[in-house]
This record gives C-alpha cells, structure tokens and sequence, in this order.
C-alpha cells in the first residue's frame, strides 16, 4: 500500500484558498470570564440543533469555564465549575473538559491532578468522581487524568501512568462503575477518540495516543481488546481522531498522519504546520479534519476514500491565519463542518469562524 507525503507551504503564507475566494469568516466572538490555559485539546463543543444552541467549555487552573450561545454568538449562559479537591494543600488543575455523548445520556468529564469528574450535560449535578491513585509515581512525577472518549456505554480516560481508564456508564442516576483498566502506554496518554462501530464485530472503533507517539487501537465491548500498535518516532502524538476507519494523528512535529486503523498502514504523512499541532478535530458528516497548531494556523482538509483504489486522499480546503495568539483549542461547531471555533492562551473570548 503506498505512502504519501504532503508539504503545505510555508507558515507565513497564504493557503491555496487565501488567494481567492474565502472559505470562512470571522463571526462574532464569544467573551470569556478568563482565559484558556496553554493545554491542547482546550474546547469542547456540544451542539444543540433542537434548542439552537451551543455549549462551549475550556479550562483555566483550577475552573472550567461552561457557556452556551445562540448561533450568533450571544453568549446566553456562564457557568463555573471547579475541580474537587481530593488530598493535597493547594487546589488541583483542571486538564481537560470533554462532553461525552452516549447513546442514551450525555456526560460532561473534567479530568484533573486529583482525579475525574462526571457531571449532567449542563454542569448542574456531579453524579461522580474518581480519585487518582498515586501509589506507583515517584516524588517528582505529576499525577494527572487526560484524554477523555465515550465507546457505546463507555467513558474512556487517559492516565499519568499510560493507563486508560474504563467506566460503564448507566442509562441514567449515578451508579458509574470502573469496570477495566487498559495497560498498553509506556508513558503517558495525551488523547483518546472513537467511533461508533455500527455493529460491525472485530471493528477497532476507538484509538488511544501518548507522550512517545505510541498509537494504540482498540476493540471496545464488555472486555476492550488491543487490536493493533503503531510505533512512535520520538514525537509526541498531541492530539488524535478516528472517521470511517482512517486515524488522524497529530504530532508536536507539526505534522499529521493518516493511518488504516485495522492495520495501522501509514497512508498519508502531512506535513501541516510549522510547529506542534495542539488540536484535532473532524466533522464526521462530510469527512472534513481541522488541525490546529502553535504556529497561529488552523488548517482544514478534505478527507476520502478512492472508490477505486481504497486508498485515502486529502484535499487542503482553507487555511486561517490567528495572529499573535498562541492557539491551544480548535473544533467544528457542526458535524457538516460549516462553522469552527478557536481557544488561544491568554486570549479572553473564543473565536468562531463561519462558512461563507
């Protein structure tokens, strides 16, 4: 199966849709209570088409800033959350805010150097919280929880350790149970997505990312099942999604890769951006994939598969420059993919870009 490598150019040009027609433009900006703290992967969207709505979340120290906001960008309701406290003398660091959507309920997950929380969608109740076990790390290693995905009735989440953590969620009330925990990462997870399976047997359906680059995929079911490895190169994986079998990884390379997730064949090698990718997302309707880095460029591409040769190809579509801002969030507001927004570090609002 071939490989192949594409070069976007230079960081401090234009994209092939700049010089033209533009693809997006600037909306409204939605404020924020503060700012998004320099982590990758901080935003979360949820979209909610039967009340026009949209909620966005991103953390900051100890908080994760809640809001929804009409399409316009109005923003109609904040809300606050804090990380629990757990042991310790100082307040602990929210690392990740998720909203999980489960066939049956949707879950918000805060993730922390304490442990993880699971709230109702909206942030009003915590139904439960799960303490982080430092018992195996040395004085000077940092105790965290990151990397946050639903399987089915599954919440999966990433440990310091390279651990993963699997919760069998119930159809509704508060009776969460840690039901596995996964042992494939020498060192620590930074990201984890999925997809449904469509109940298709011996389907890998979620993938799990690390500090050393290593990708591992997953069957999930009552007892989650490695199916294939992807050896790192020395790059952190910072950022990963799954659609239709294809991963996407990101890497503090600036490039991304597109492997097959039932072999793990590289595909594609991008080489996207001229410093490290801090976010990924896909609209998964039309295969669209967002990459997002510290170079101030969020990138979008057109993702395929040949109808005659299976191979997956890639088309660059737009390219939005984000001045002076050191990008650490990015994510489709839709699943078509007509509509993105944008977190950067020290940046009080978030940014949204519409279709035009």
């Amino acid at each position: 199966m071939r490989t192949c490598v594409v070069s976007m150019v230079a960081a401090d040009s234009e994209g092939p849709n700049d010089r033209g027609v533009r693809m997006f433009r600037r909306e409204r900006s939605i404020p924020l209570r503060g700012s998004a703290a320099a982590l990758c992967n901080n935003l979360s969207v949820l979209q909610l088409p039967l009340r026009n709505l949209t909620h966005f979340g991103v953390v900051h120290g100890p908080s994760a800033h809640l809001l929804s906001a009409a399409p316009e960008g109005v923003p109609l309701a904040q809300r606050q959350l804090h990380a629990k406290e757990g042991a310790g003398v100082s307040p602990p660091l929210i690392t990740q805010v998720h909203w999980c959507v489960l066939p049956f309920r949707v879950l918000l997950v805060l993730t922390s150097h304490r442990g993880i929380q699971m709230y109702e969608s909206d942030g009003s109740v915590m139904v439960y919280w799960h303490a982080l076990d430092s018992g195996d790390a040395s004085p000077v290693q940092a105790v965290f929880a990151r990397g946050i995905a639903s399987s089915g009735h599954f919440i999966c989440v990433g440990t310091w350790s390279g651990r993963v953590l699997v919760f069998d969620i119930p159809a509704k009330g508060p009776n969460i149970v840690l039901s596995e925990e996964l042992a494939a990462h020498p060192t620590s997870v930074t990201d984890i997505a999925s997809e449904p399976a469509q109940g298709q047997d011996c389907v890998a359906d979620m993938v799990t990312a690390d500090d050393s680059g290593l990708l591992c995929i997953w069957r999930s079911g009552p007892e989650f099942k490695l199916s294939t490895q992807i050896p790192g190169f020395g790059v952190p994986c910072t950022s990963v999604q799954l659609w239709q079998g294809t991963i996407a990884a990101g890497y503090g390379n600036g490039q991304v890769r597109l492997y097959e997730a039932s072999t793990g064949t590289l595909h594609i090698q991008i080489n996207a951006h001229a410093r490290a990718i801090c976010a990924l997302d896909l609209a998964p309707d039309v295969g669209k994939l967002l990459t997002a880095a510290e170079d101030t460029f969020v990138h979008i591409w057109k993702l395929s598969r040949s109808s005659e040769s299976g191979y997956i190809e890639v088309e660059h579509c737009h390219g939005e420059c984000v001045p002076d801002i050191q990008v650490c969030g990015a994510r489709f507001c839709d699943p078509s993919g007509n509509s993105f927004a944008v977190t950067g570090y020290d940046l009080a609002e978030i940014l949204r870009f519409s279709s035009m």
